[in-house]
């Protein structure tokens, strides 16, 4: 084999390595992509972080959850926000690519159905917010409201936020297929604020004057219901790495759960863990 064949062979290695090495080792760069509930947690965090390491550079984007986890997958990003737990087939297409994901919860939420203001409506079961998500339950007067249809308001099929309501609400029924799908949990959000026989569902740290959070099962979604287990539609906020965290990762990592970066996730909306 001649020294050229030999220098090119070692050229293609070392291209190959440096494009799958995690963004992190490249300059204190970490890349940040997932959850749009996480997603202000992430970004406030990454924010005072940035300003106390003036070396680091940390992008975030909101994508998904699902759209996080498979970037994690790729080996496109650091850190994979998810506002739910990886499937087992995720972990199983991680695991092939020789990658040992990691989870690390960095505060608790609820999701919250909400209404327009002006909407009579105080609370539903369980059975209620079923019936109306999948088309059983059309009108508002059939649950104490206005002789007015329901306009469903929903998440996309990749959003974590969508897969803990389908799971914890719907039992995986199929939502009706008119409701309006949206990307994000400000779209959401927003969509519900517009329209006075809306309905829809955010992290209760989206929650804002515009809103009425609806109680579920009688139970408020609060900080302490959240850490109790008593509201119904609890649940964690996680990080992903591509195995255990090293470097300015696990700094940042450390950082987010620790005092200060739970204080964030506190005054974002969110419940710190402790």
């Amino acid at each position: 084999m001649s020294k050229r064949v030999i220098l090119a062979a070692l050229a293609l290695v070392t291209a190959l390595v440096t494009a799958s090495a995690p963004a992190a080792l490249a300059g204190g760069k970490i890349v940040i992509t997932g959850s749009t509930t996480v997603l202000p947690i992430a970004q406030k965090a990454a924010e005072v972080y940035m300003k106390k390491h003036p070396g680091v550079e940390i992008s975030v984007a909101g994508t998904g959850s699902g759209d996080g986890i498979k970037s994690l997958i790729d080996g496109t990003c650091d850190i994979a926000d998810a506002s739910r737990d990886m499937k087992p087939k995720e972990i199983k297409k991680a695991e092939a690519k020789g990658i040992q994901p990691v989870r690390h919860t960095v505060a608790l939420d609820c999701i919250v159905p909400v209404v327009h203001p002006s909407n009579p409506v105080k609370n539903l079961t369980l059975e209620q917010l079923k019936g109306i998500y999948t088309g059983k339950i059309r009108n508002w007067k059939e649950v104490g409201g206005q002789d007015k249809p329901i306009v469903v308001i929903s998440r996309d099929s990749s959003s974590g936020t969508f897969e803990v309501w389908n799971h914890k609400v719907l039992n995986k029924a199929r939502v009706r297929p008119d409701a309006q799908l949206q990307a994000s949990n400000g779209a959401v959000a927003q969509a519900v604020a517009g329209n006075k026989y809306a309905i829809g569902y955010v992290g209760i740290g989206y929650l804002n004057p515009k809103l009425k959070a609806l109680t579920v099962n009688g139970v408020k979604a609060s900080p302490r219901t959240a850490m109790k287990g008593t509201y119904p539609v609890a649940r964690g906020l996680y990080m992903f790495t591509p195995g255990k965290p090293r470097g300015e990762v696990k700094k940042f990592l450390d950082f987010v759960k620790g005092p200060e970066g739970q204080k964030i996730a506190a005054q974002e909306g969110f419940v710190p863990l402790n």
